[in-house]
């Protein structure tokens, strides 16, 4: 699980969707589909049109996983900061009903702004 109380930021990079690791597609719900996936070294993040799935790589061996699914239905607000011309990362926090709050750290290469769309999709 998330460590809400430890306001870690998830600093990701754009990964490959067609690269998506398997045992995240096992646990996707009917209808639910991967709109962005995003990795952080052994730990990925996965953005449905449903909810929030971060996967904790645990282990020497890595084949020790902890996910925390985040539905979008839980979310009471969000916030998005772009990239600029010097600070080329984007930032997503969430704030979660009885959780806390989570952020999330994009390399240059996320899109921020389909995300915030996509969970904004979820929340209006």
């Amino acid at each position: 699980m998330i460590d809400f109380e430890n306001k870690k930021v998830f600093k990701l990079s754009k990964g490959n969707e067609k690269k998506v690791p398997g045992d995240i597609l096992e646990l996707l719900i009917p209808q639910e589909e991967i709109v962005g996936y995003y990795t952080a070294l052994r730990d990925y993040v996965v953005f449905t049109n449903k909810s929030i799935i971060a996967c904790n790589t645990q282990g020497v061996t890595g084949s020790k996983k902890d996910f925390s699914f985040l539905p979008y239905s839980k979310i009471q607000a969000f916030s998005i900061e772009t990239a600029g011309i010097l600070d080329i990362d984007a930032e997503l926090t969430v704030c979660l009903s009885g959780l806390g709050a989570v952020r999330f750290e994009f390399s240059g290469m996320g899109n921020i702004k389909e995300i915030s769309r996509v969970i904004g999709m979820y929340l209006l």
